[in-house]
């Protein structure tokens, strides 16, 4: 089992989470529809966790210079000004349910970022710990994926060996 914690602070920002092998695909057809929002279902589920291998985020570039390879299902709703571009945002992120990290709090006004049920995940990191580090990126609008990604470089792991 792993928990997550703040760089800055020390702060524990997870429970025990275990890792999934590989990200799983999101389908777009499972929106609950009970919810006024519809948001899709978390990519991943409440009490796991999967490391993106793929870059993912902000910054973007121009999708001639670098290959997408986001599955289709968890693709940005991009706002206008970042249509025709790619993320090349950080590998390695960790993908926790937004359950999963409930003392992240959403961070500033989010612009042309904000979506109309929710955070696009396209301006960077939009998640701070409650000591003010930026630690993590919330996607959460009807319209894409609904995940959050601990940033590699913000957040550390600490994964407990089992007794035997």
């Amino acid at each position: 089992m792993t928990v997550f914690y703040c760089a800055r602070c020390g702060a524990q920002l997870t429970p025990d989470l275990e890792q999934l092998p590989e990200v799983p695909d999101a389908s777009v057809h499972d929106r609950d529809r009970d919810l006024r929002t519809m948001l899709a279902p978390s990519t991943v589920p409440q009490g796991y966790y999967a490391v993106d291998p793929e870059p993912w985020g902000a910054p973007f570039v121009e999708s001639g210079s670098q290959q997408g390879r986001v599955s289709v299902s968890r693709t940005l709703l991009m706002p206008p000004e970042l249509t025709g571009t790619v993320p090349a945002g950080p590998r390695n992120s960790v993908i926790v349910h937004p359950d999963d990290a409930p003392h992240l709090q959403l961070n500033a006004p989010l612009g042309i970022h904000q979506g109309c049920c929710g955070p696009l995940g396209t301006g960077g990191r939009n998640m701070a710990c409650a000591c003010g580090a930026l630690a993590a990126t919330l996607a959460a609008d009807c319209m894409g994926p609904h995940e959050l990604h601990l940033d590699p470089v913000r957040v550390y792991a600490y994964t407990a060996e089992s007794e035997t």
